[in-house]
């Protein structure tokens, strides 16, 4: 669905129109029209973390590259050491970590005394460990019946040479970098940092340390995206704050759109007299995905397209944008760059809390953790529901509570859908 914004000093109804998608319609709407950024660069692996990889990362060589033992312990043949036991055997040699796969032949019968990390020697397939064995000078006595393979850790057991060890649209973590550098990679093709611009819009906002006048209020949307937006894989830029002039927000669309890969608006997004948001993006030939959406709080939420720049339209109310920015705004934002994981999945919990609902729309509910059930699922107290203009409520919360659009009553035990904070 593709709906061209109309420009009218009336109101289009389009809040009420067919242009309103579900929750779960709207987070798609919104994927698909962001577009994967195509470039990408090259960086160091130390500092990588947090980036999104541009290209799949093929094994140059097998992990583990050799057999190798998983223990310090005793290296056998098993084939030499049948029948009854228990077995004995005289240790031959030392293999520590590190030393050379090239080792002198040693007897069939023989045991090798071997450290964790260090190659098996050619012909043993079995590891004793010390505890398992009883030793007297050269001389190893072991009771337990020996198994091929026993530990050892198999040449590419791992990852096998030219197999896929990270996937385009991977991020980088902690434990990816690992892999990598295992792999002896030390340099890496990643996607640029996504450019974002964040402007917020609206006469009645001043920053905090700026004296208010009657009816005006602080600015808590510039803050609270600049807190949500801050990733390791995003260059963000604020913009700064604009007053409700059509002329002025059209020319900052203008302008940000030939800069930035994505610029998140935050007011401006309702069919009010002083709304132009949907007015300058029209003027700048855009065009949105997402209109309107049966959810709550949120439902302005505008999502679409000024030519190759991703358009992320915010409620003016606070809530309401932090749960449209982390909701439907981020997994837009993470498809924009390149990754292949979009969307964070939410996990079950109990309700403490007893609530009606209007059926047909998503809810979102700011909610503590204030214990756990005996299957150990976190059990939610309810912390506010009703104004989209809350702040309180969001910044005593540990995440948010997903209300399905079928649900019409909720009761103490019942399960929900958590989205933990952070």
């Amino acid at each position: 669905m593709n709906i061209k914004v109309v420009a009218t000093g009336e109101d289009s109804g389009c809040f009420d129109g067919p242009g309103k998608l579900s929750f779960e319609e709207a987070v798609e709407a919104a994927i698909r029209c962001a577009t994967a950024i195509s470039r990408s660069e090259h960086i160091a692996l130390r500092d990588a973390t947090g980036r999104v990889m541009a290209c799949d990362v093929k094994a140059p060589s097998s992990l583990p590259r050799f057999n190798h033992s998983a223990m310090d312990g005793f290296a056998i043949r098993t084939s030499s050491f049948s029948g009854p036991g228990p077995w004995q055997a005289s240790i031959e040699g030392i293999v520590a970590a590190g030393s050379s796969a090239n080792m002198p032949n040693f007897a069939d019968e023989a045991a090798v005394e071997i450290y964790t990390g260090a190659p098996v020697p050619h012909g043993f397939d079995a590891v004793m460990t010390r505890e398992s064995c009883v030793r007297s000078g050269d001389d190893l006595r072991f009771h337990f019946p020996p198994t091929p393979g026993m530990n050892i850790r198999l040449a590419g057991e791992d990852i096998a040479e030219g197999a896929v060890a990270l996937a385009a649209g991977t991020v980088v973590t902690a434990h990816t970098a690992a892999l990598l550098a295992g792999l002896g990679m030390n340099e890496i093709e990643v996607r640029p940092k996504l450019r974002v611009a964040y402007v917020s819009t609206g006469s009645e906002l001043r920053q905090p340390g700026e004296p208010l006048q009657d009816g005006q209020l602080f600015d808590s949307n510039r803050y609270m995206a600049a807190a949500m937006l801050s990733h390791p894989w995003i260059d963000y830029s604020d913009l700064g704050h604009l007053h409700d002039k059509l002329e002025r927000i059209t020319r900052c669309l203008a302008d940000a759109s030939t800069k930035y890969d994505v610029v998140v608006a935050s007011g401006g997004m309702s069919a009010g007299g002083a709304d132009f948001m949907r007015q300058a993006l029209l003027a700048n030939r855009g065009s949105l995905s997402v209109n309107s959406v049966l959810m709550r709080p949120g439902k302005p939420a505008a999502i679409g397209n000024i030519a190759d720049t991703l358009f992320i339209g915010l409620p003016g109310n606070p809530m309401a944008a932090a749960v449209v920015l982390n909701q439907i705004g981020l997994p837009a934002l993470r498809a924009r760059a390149g990754m292949h994981s979009r969307r964070i999945a939410g996990h079950p919990a109990v309700t403490s809390f007893k609530l009606e609902k209007r059926e047909g729309r998503t809810e979102f509910i700011p909610v503590k953790i204030v214990g756990e059930n005996d299957i150990g699922l976190p059990i939610l107290a309810k912390l506010g529901r009703g104004s989209s203009g809350s702040l309180l409520p969001m910044a005593q919360a540990h995440g948010i509570a997903l209300l399905a659009p079928n649900t019409t009553t909720v009761r103490e035990g019942d399960l929900v859908k958590f989205h933990e904070f952070g």
